[in-house]
């Protein structure tokens, strides 16, 4: 099992582009199938260091993350992902 874990740090840091994020990433559900298990959460303590946003994913094998990452469905939330965040920082671990 593996497991990828996402944390976000927006540019305009508000509750409603958190919302907006949270969302985008919610809509890859059921599209890609190699995602065994997703969690989205929206940080409730907000400060300075906190990030607003985190991704929690497994999947069964590094093969089926490589595959989730190249999924047009992936491609196309990561480009807003890409626009809309100044940080990004990832963790990928074997269980």
């Amino acid at each position: 099992m593996l497991t990828h874990v996402v944390f976000f740090k927006l540019n305009d840091r508000t509750p409603e582009n958190a919302q907006k994020l949270r969302e985008a990433l919610q809509s890859m559900t059921g599209k890609i199938p190699q995602i065994r298990h997703m969690e989205v959460g929206v940080n409730v303590v907000p400060s300075e260091r906190a990030f607003d946003v985190v991704l929690f994913q497994r999947f069964d094998s590094l093969a089926d993350l490589r595959a989730y990452q190249a999924h047009p469905e992936h491609q196309e939330v990561q480009k807003y992902l890409l626009a809309v965040t100044a940080a990004r920082p990832s963790v990928d671990y074997e269980s």
